[in-house]
């Protein structure tokens, strides 16, 4: 999940370093409260505020959460790439009825999540997978079983995603269910977003896109089939997801409207 230097003040949380061999290392640091996770560079991949461990930090990563305006009771909620696991804690705790998937190819970020960003193991309803995500979205058993797909895939460069082709948004669109969405996070040098929506507007019925955030930070909707766009209702539901979880959920219509009327 990279999305930008941390400042010079920055300073190790601790010495413990993640570096099994074959995959960067990972690290962190600490500023004014938040603990921030690095593989191995100074490209911030995720983070945690110290005082409020379940809660998410980055904005960005809050308008992953943004599929909630269009299901409110997933059954099953997928990450691709783990970050510092706020997306993976946030669903797990907060939509107690539904099962979370986290895949993550890097160990160290696993291994670190557990240690340092309270990721909790494995139980009935939490799955964290050691494997590629491409893996795991061409998996036929897959294929269906995924009501929300959550994607956010960087390495330690952070020039773009690490999976962008349509063979990848294809299988995407494959894993989900009849009403599936997905949000990504599209981020890196400026080719990288024509790139990645031209791929996903292949294989969706409908993508969407917020106005970019911090850090150059572009969340995307994709939907397996277009969904109805009555505001009125998205601000009631955006309401009460303001009061059950407290994330800006208003904000995130008001993007929407601003999207629709700059594509008229």
């Amino acid at each position: 999940m990279p999305k930008k230097s941390t400042s010079s003040a920055a300073a190790p949380a601790s010495a413990a370093r993640y570096d099994q061999p074959g995959h960067p290392p990972a690290t962190t640091t600490q500023f004014q409260g938040v603990r921030f996770l690095h593989l191995g560079t100074s490209w911030v991949q995720g983070a945690m505020r110290l005082a409020k461990p379940d809660a998410i930090e980055l904005e960005y990563v809050q308008m992953m959460m943004m599929w909630l305006l269009f299901q409110e009771r997933p059954r099953h909620v997928v990450q691709l790439g783990l970050g510092s696991a706020a997306l993976t804690k946030f669903c797990y705790h907060r939509l107690p009825e539904t099962r979370v998937t986290a895949v993550e190819l890097n160990p160290n970020v696993i291994e670190i999540c557990r240690a340092q960003f309270g990721l909790p193991p494995n139980d009935a309803r939490l799955d964290v997978r050691e494997m590629n995500a491409m893996d795991f979205v061409l998996d036929p058993a897959n294929h269906g079983s995924v009501d929300v797909l959550q994607v956010d895939l960087y390495d330690e460069e952070a020039r773009g995603p690490v999976l962008d082709s349509p063979e990848f948004y294809q299988a995407c669109h494959d894993c989900l269910s009849a009403d599936g969405v997905m949000t990504t996070n599209v981020f890196g040098d400026f080719p990288n977003y024509d790139k990645n929506l031209q791929a996903m507007e292949q294989v969706f019925d409908a993508v969407v896109w917020l106005p970019e955030v911090h850090d150059a930070n572009i969340v995307v909707l994709a939907f397996k089939h277009s969904p109805l766009l009555d505001f009125s209702l998205l601000y009631e539901r955006a309401g009460a997801i303001k009061t059950r979880m407290n994330l800006p959920a208003k904000s995130w219509v008001n993007g929407l409207k601003s999207w629709m009327l700059d594509q008229q």
